[in-house]
């Protein structure tokens, strides 16, 4: 597994974590920056998603729930939520990384960890975010 993707795996993994112990993302980041809780310590680019999202997320949970037709945030799978955060703010707020490398990697992601709908869900969900994309940072 490539090094951005072992972090964007560590990074879902946080989100997650916090969104379910309802702890604030960035104390739970620092926690796990200090004491990583395993044998390697948190990679950088971890860092930078989940600070990345913290600091859009309003935007960023807006967008979702605007583009997913049919879908609350509420009612998506949290993994799901996670996914689909990190894969907005790399579309959106990442330059370093191509749109359909963020897309595929949320989705190869979605499909280990979630249902077997999400895959495609995330796909269609990011992909639409990334042709509208012209529009949001106008």
């Amino acid at each position: 597994m490539a090094a951005r993707t072992k972090a964007r795996k560590r990074a879902v993994d946080l989100l997650f974590e916090a969104e379910q112990r309802q702890v604030d993302p960035l104390k739970l980041l620092a926690e796990r920056v200090a004491e990583p809780h395993t044998e390697a310590a948190v990679p950088q680019y971890t860092v930078e998603v989940v600070e990345g999202v913290v600091a859009h997320r309003d935007r960023i949970d807006e967008l979702l729930g605007t583009y997913s037709h049919g879908w609350t945030l509420e009612r998506m799978p949290a993994v799901d939520r996670a996914l689909l955060r990190i894969g907005t703010w790399e579309v959106l707020y990442n330059d370093d990384v191509p749109d359909a490398v963020a897309i595929d990697e949320a989705v190869d992601l979605a499909g280990r960890l979630s249902t077997d709908d999400s895959p495609s869900f995330v796909n269609g969900l990011l992909g639409r975010i990334a042709d509208v994309k012209p529009t949001l940072l106008a």
